[in-house]
């Protein structure tokens, strides 16, 4: 095979990986975490206590664990530094956004985990639109250029 037909990959990026892009892929992983953690409680509650329903106990858990595969990708290309996963972490923090919100609402001990997950999240939004993150992970800026602030 000649060379075009088979490139070779494309060379990491040098430099020591900025403190931010680790900081944003933690915070990810932290909530991958958190959504598996919930989701294996409500699996184990609703096959030992009793539930309304355990079908759809068992159904939410799985779904959450599910769910917590987004976050935990994202987490893992952020620290190998792949220009993929900052959609992937961004939308986890979009979407966590409306669910602390609700949080917020309740009347209940759900509000300080609310108040956790905006500020997560909102914390975790600043340092993926950084532009050292940006840098970082080779994402090209309007025009095809890789953006040069520092």
């Amino acid at each position: 095979m000649s060379r075009e037909q088979n490139p070779t990959p494309a060379a990491p990026l040098l430099g020591p990986r900025p403190g931010r892009l680790t900081a944003a892929a933690a915070l990810a992983a932290l909530e991958g975490a958190a959504l598996v953690a919930g989701g294996v409680c409500i699996v184990v509650l609703g096959l030992t206590g009793d539930p309304d329903s355990r079908r759809q106990a068992v159904t939410g858990g799985v779904t959450l664990i599910v769910l917590a595969l987004l976050p935990l990708l994202a987490a893992r290309g952020l620290l190998l530094r792949r220009s993929w996963s900052r959609g992937p972490a961004l939308i986890t923090q979009v979407l966590a956004l409306p669910v602390a919100y609700t949080l917020l609402q309740a009347d209940s001990v759900a509000i300080p985990a609310g108040i956790a997950l905006a500020a997560v999240a909102l914390a975790a939004l600043v340092l993926l639109v950084n532009p050292a993150t940006t840098r970082a992970l080779g994402i090209r800026g309007p025009g095809g250029d890789v953006r040069n602030e520092k």
